[in-house]
């Protein structure tokens, strides 16, 4: 599958405008998830953010501009730069899939906040999971690895929340989950990417042996009020 790859340099952009609208407060040249899916904005057009910025603060304290480093209104002067990778992979992932993955639905969401506030508090709000499918491996009863997809663009699906519980890595549920989902993905004629905070050195190199290969790099800007 060969895709025009721009709505990546912009994906916060391109997913709240091409396939996520629903979930999208719009500020014009500024958009923003809505704080219950996801704490991420972007901008076009070198927008002055700084009026967005005010009025979305008011909804939610602590959330993220990604790409350019946004103008922030005088009152607001907390912010932080976070470098993250994009890392794309272009053809069906070969690994073998041992453990019994299943789609987390509705009736699994309090084992996997249980598991969310462990290991990943940040950036999974209440509604993320609706963003779009996520699987999990139970172990004991217990939901103890987990991966989905939260950015949408019209061609491409960003997989997020790659979480083990600390007792149980170095199964390779991982890179099972990775898998499982990302060649979900390439069944909806879709392409699967992802970001990574780059000081996170085991995931990336995780990443890189199941075959993504990185594409940018990105800002996150920090904003708190």
């Amino acid at each position: 599958m060969l895709y025009n790859e721009t709505p990546l340099d912009n994906p916060v952009w391109y997913a709240l405008t091409e396939h996520q609208y629903n979930e999208a407060i719009d500020y014009g040249n500024v958009k923003f998830y809505h704080p219950n899916y996801a704490p991420f904005g972007a901008f076009i057009n070198n927008e002055d953010t700084s009026e967005a910025i005010d009025a979305h603060s008011k909804l939610i304290k602590d959330f993220f501009i990604v790409g350019d480093k946004p103008k922030l209104p005088s009152h607001i002067n907390s912010i932080k730069e976070y470098i993250g990778l994009q890392m794309i992979v272009y053809n069906k992932i070969d690994y073998a899939i041992t453990e019994n993955i299943i789609e987390l639905t509705k009736k699994h969401y309090d084992d996997l906040m249980v598991l969310i506030k462990l290991v990943y508090p940040d950036f999974f709000k209440e509604k993320t999971q609706k963003l779009g499918q996520y699987f999990g491996i139970y172990k004991d009863g217990k939901l103890v690895a987990a991966a989905g997809e939260r950015m949408q663009t019209k061609n491409f699906i960003e997989i997020s929340a790659v979480i083990t519980h600390p007792d149980y890595t170095g199964n390779g549920y991982a890179k099972q989950l990775i898998t499982h989902t990302a060649n979900g993905i390439f069944t909806k004629s879709k392409i699967p990417f992802l970001h990574v905070d780059q000081t996170n050195i085991n995931p990336i190199q995780l990443y890189k042996k199941l075959g993504f290969q990185l594409r940018r790099t990105f800002s996150f800007w920090r904003i708190r009020v």
